[in-house]
């Protein structure tokens, strides 16, 4: 595979500054783009934060997303979706970590935490594993 293909399902094993250059970076973009375009054309889905006066949930501490979306971002989040599995995967191979690891998601809070520090903080484990040789520096 090469170009659009090998982006969209990558193999292997990933740098972390590839990830962050190559998929964190341009999916973000992607989404600050997408809800742009949903609050000039869709005002009435664009997304809201929920005020609730004089209700403190600790759930909206931990889950700072909004709660609405409109048609461009929820589109083009479906189309990324498979891209930024597969790069978390690839990132989880570098550091000779399984796909089970992404289960980590489902733990609100500290889920998350485990996983960005493992993907994005940690470095290429530099010695061959069970996923390939290391990746070779671009």
């Amino acid at each position: 595979m090469s170009g659009l293909a090998a982006w969209y399902l990558p193999t292997g094993r990933i740098r972390r500054r590839d990830w962050w250059l190559r998929y964190v970076l341009p999916i973000a973009l992607v989404g600050l783009m997408a809800t742009s375009i949903d609050a000039t054309w869709f005002p009435e889905s664009y997304p809201r934060f929920e005020s609730r006066p004089n209700q403190l949930d600790p759930v909206d501490w931990l889950w700072f997303f909004p709660a609405e979306g409109g048609p461009v971002t929820a589109v083009s989040a479906l189309v990324l979706l498979v891209p930024n599995v597969t790069a978390m995967v690839t990132r989880l191979h570098d550091r000779d970590h399984s796909a089970w690891w992404l289960l980590w998601a489902l733990l609100p809070g500290i889920g998350w935490l485990v996983l960005l520090v493992t993907l994005g903080f940690l470095g290429t484990d530099p010695r061959p594993n069970r996923y390939g040789p290391p990746p070779r520096r671009a």
